[in-house]
């Protein structure tokens, strides 16, 4: 399968697999074994790159999408994005103080079965909370190897991708990307 480079340097398939229906979103859901078999066949066949998000579900998705992906996992490139808040099992708005990405990504490593996220999208842009100060949070993830690359998920205003740029400095720590599925 032929392959694409995201931002700077991350190499995925050309197709990528969104798992989002899955289990979410469009009941209803297929076998979650029937799922899992499927995502194995899609990296059988040269799919690299999954996508996935802690409010698909929420939570339930990045579960299977981990349980899939664990005994193949240095084959593949996992996507999931942060910003809402779900303490109590439902999206009650949209949230991304730094504390609520931290405990985000400490939550989506768990579900996920890994140790780093390879590419984390805010998923919808929190009008309450800079844009610098996100990519600032996610750069110090990266800085901890728990992340590889920072993406917006249907970013707000057209500025939103060049600020979060900033706090990168260098501009090699935090690519931006703007992927739309």
């Amino acid at each position: 399968m032929d392959k694409r480079t995201l931002g700077q340097n991350l190499q995925v398939s050309a197709l990528g697999l969104g798992c989002m229906g899955m289990s979410s979103s469009f009941p209803p859901f297929p076998d979650r074994q029937a799922m899992v078999s499927l995502i194995r066949t899609a990296v059988e066949r040269g799919v690299t790159f999954f996508d996935t998000a802690q409010v698909y579900g929420p939570f339930t998705n990045e579960d299977l999408v981990g349980e899939a992906l664990e005994p193949i996992r240095d084959q593949v490139v996992i996507a999931t994005k942060f910003g809402f808040e779900l303490s109590t099992g439902e999206s009650r708005g949209v949230d991304s103080r730094p504390e609520t990405i931290r405990s985000s990504v400490e939550e989506s490593l768990k579900r996920l079965r890994t140790d780093r996220i390879d590419l984390l999208y805010q998923h919808r842009v929190d009008p309450n909370v800079p844009i610098e100060e996100v990519a600032g949070t996610v750069k110090e993830l990266i800085e901890q190897g728990k992340v590889g690359h920072f993406g917006l998920s249907e970013a707000g205003r057209a500025d939103d991708p060049p600020r979060a740029c900033r706090p990168a400095g260098h501009g090699a720590a935090v690519g931006v990307l703007d992927l739309v599925a």
